[in-house]
């Protein structure tokens, strides 16, 4: 496993530097923040973002992400122009050796929380989902919006995009995702760069909207789309962990062990506290819902040798910055997943 960490580029609290000490540390997980979504992505910027991860003595590992854009999900038109430039984006970084683009499907909005600084016991703050408050707020009015999300749409734009999903069920979106897919993974091929998909977050239908890569049955259903290697999985432990019906280590073990299309590996803990909700934890197991330890042994066991990255921390020590990407309890994670990867290698070692 090669441990990973996010980094959202110079102007980010977090510095590469301070990445680069992390024991352990071998890639970054980035993108190119400045090109409007559905934009072809310039060779020399991503050359240059490469040459500045480099410099620390880290590798470009994963592109996180390649957003899709809404007229792709929504099928319209234009969505054809915008698979080329997509095509092309990936084209560009096989030029780099970029090996994995991480992206998701999910419309309009990218993962969705009620509360950024939801206060645990410890003092420390974190990410949390409360049913409940997310059906109470109206997006048109701006009653909700996170870092990381799409705003393509430009700004007046979000009601009439939402109006235009109005036509879009989950059937629909399923063949909008299959257009995709059948044009984009031969350019995938093509430039040895592997498309893994991201989990909705969370893994349910979300202000009217629907929502399709959420359980084992649509995983399999999306991976039947196309049989290349390159079509392949982010799994995402914290996604579809906050949803009791997935088991995630037998999603970890088939997906990855079976069918060897884990292309890419987020960790992080939840606390599933009622139904449709939970809020984000420490990495630790008996912090939250997820037994970690089998977590990692699953991965372990059939020898994953990709990325991951310890995906969401807590705010700890009185740091401020990027919500759910601060530095120290994301290093926290990444070293305790250090610890548990030692140990389940070694446990698999003496048994074989």
């Amino acid at each position: 496993m090669e441990m990973t960490f996010r980094w959202y580029g110079e102007d980010d609290p977090v510095k590469l530097e301070h990445i680069a000490q992390i024991p352990g540390m071998k890639g970054i997980v980035s993108a190119i923040y400045d090109i409007p979504v559905g934009e072809e992505w310039p060779v020399e910027n991503i050359r240059a973002l490469k040459r500045r991860v480099e410099e620390v003595g880290l590798r470009l590992s994963v592109i996180e992400s390649v957003p899709v854009h809404e007229d792709i999900k929504l099928g319209l038109p234009t969505r054809d122009r915008y698979i080329e430039n997509y095509a092309n984006t990936l084209r560009n970084l096989g030029k780099e050796g970029i090996p994995v683009v991480c992206y998701n499907f999910m419309p309009v909005f990218d993962w969705t929380r009620s509360d950024l600084e939801f206060e645990l016991p410890d003092g420390s703050t974190t990410l949390i989902y409360e049913e409940e408050t997310i059906r109470r707020m109206d997006p048109k009015l701006g009653e909700l919006a996170l870092p990381g999300w799409d705003t393509s749409y430009g700004e007046g734009g979000l009601g009439h995009l939402l109006e235009q999903y109005e036509q879009v069920d989950e059937e629909r979106l399923w063949e909008n995702l299959a257009y995709f897919i059948e044009r984009i993974i031969p350019a995938a091929e093509e430039s040895g760069v592997k498309m893994a998909i991201h989990p909705d977050d969370p893994p349910w239908p979300i202000l009217g909207l629907p929502r399709i890569i959420t359980n084992r049955t649509n995983l399999e259903r999306f991976l039947n789309l196309h049989e290349s290697p390159y079509h392949g999985l982010t799994l995402c432990s914290g996604s579809l962990g906050c949803d009791p019906r997935n088991d995630f280590v037998e999603m970890v073990r088939y997906f990855g062990g079976v069918r060897n299309r884990v292309h890419f590996a987020h960790l992080r803990n939840v606390k599933i506290t009622g139904d449709k909700s939970f809020h984000e934890s420490g990495h630790l197991s008996e912090n939250g819902s997820l037994d970690f330890y089998e977590i990692v042994k699953a991965y372990t066991d059939y020898g994953f040798d990709g990325p991951f990255r310890s995906d969401h921390g807590r705010m700890i020590w009185g740091e401020t910055g990027r919500a759910g990407y601060g530095l120290y309890d994301r290093a926290l994670g990444a070293v305790y997943i250090n610890g548990l990867t030692e140990a389940a290698s070694k446990a698999k070692a003496q048994q074989d």
